[in-house]
């Protein structure tokens, strides 16, 4: 049992759960609690590190077996140290430390299918969540600029609730570009703005394309959506003069999937 918190193994977990330079430049990242790791273990994930407390193990004993089967290598921590690299408040006593050479790298969209493209999504909150929700309504992948937050980090992992091990999804330097480049392929984007934008009770998704939504506080860049295909905006019946990103997207991925 690992009990000291100067253990070289713990510093290493807990800067993976802070950095995401590290957590890239390890190739690694992190799943806390019960079902998240038996959601990576579930979905194929490559499991490198498993840690467990005694506690923990005694009350998921199946959980516990079949994950240790899988893992690498599978290390019990006291109490105390699991609360030290936990990101939780009420830590569940199961950690598992991932490869995240995910087989969910998307290499060429395809003309037919719904995709989802988030622009400097920077709450990781909601980019969990969004992932979640793109995953429940059958999206057939997810495309991110390298502005959003990490889609590895542990608040990002777990507002996911697993589909981080499963959605399909892409990262690009400009999305701009990319649709530009998705145009020019026949790929139809649709940009999710206020402003001089159709009604999406009124707007024709039958070919599919790409939904893209932009940053919390300041939407989708100019250029990106003078290159969309079309504008198309949430009516608002109410006071409130937006929607929480992640709100937006759901309603945005319902009418998209229909």
């Amino acid at each position: 049992m690992i009990s000291g918190k100067n253990n070289e193994l713990i510093k290493e977990i807990k800067k993976l759960m802070s950095s995401a330079k590290e957590r890239r430049q390890r190739g690694l990242f992190a799943a806390e609690g019960v079902r998240l790791c038996r959601d990576a273990l579930r979905s194929g994930a490559h499991i490198v590190y498993f840690l467990y407390t005694e506690e923990a193990a005694e009350k998921n004993k199946e959980d516990f077996g079949c994950i240790m089967s899988a893992a690498d290598k599978c290390i019990c921590v006291s109490g105390d140290i699991f609360k030290k690299i936990s990101d939780t408040g009420t830590p569940q006593g199961f950690m598992c430390i991932i490869g995240n050479k995910l087989d969910t790298y998307i290499t060429e969209i395809e003309s037919g299918k719904r995709y989802l493209g988030l622009e400097n999504i920077q709450d990781p909150s909601n980019l969990g969540t969004i992932l979640r929700t793109a995953e429940a309504l059958g999206s057939d992948g997810v495309i991110m600029s390298v502005g959003c937050c990490d889609v590895y980090s542990p608040k990002v992992v777990r507002g996911s609730m697993g589909a981080v091990f499963r959605i399909p999804f892409m990262i690009v330097e400009d999305m701009s570009e990319f649709v530009a480049y998705s145009g020019k392929i026949g790929i139809p984007t649709y940009a999710s703005t206020p402003h001089d934008a159709e009604n999406i009770e009124d707007t024709d998704f039958s070919r599919g394309g790409i939904m893209l939504i932009g940053n919390e506080g300041s939407g989708l860049k100019e250029e990106t959506v003078r290159l969309c295909m079309k504008r198309v905006r949430i009516e608002m019946r109410g006071r409130a003069e937006s929607l929480n990103a992640a709100a937006a997207a759901a309603i945005l991925l319902y009418k998209f999937s229909l």
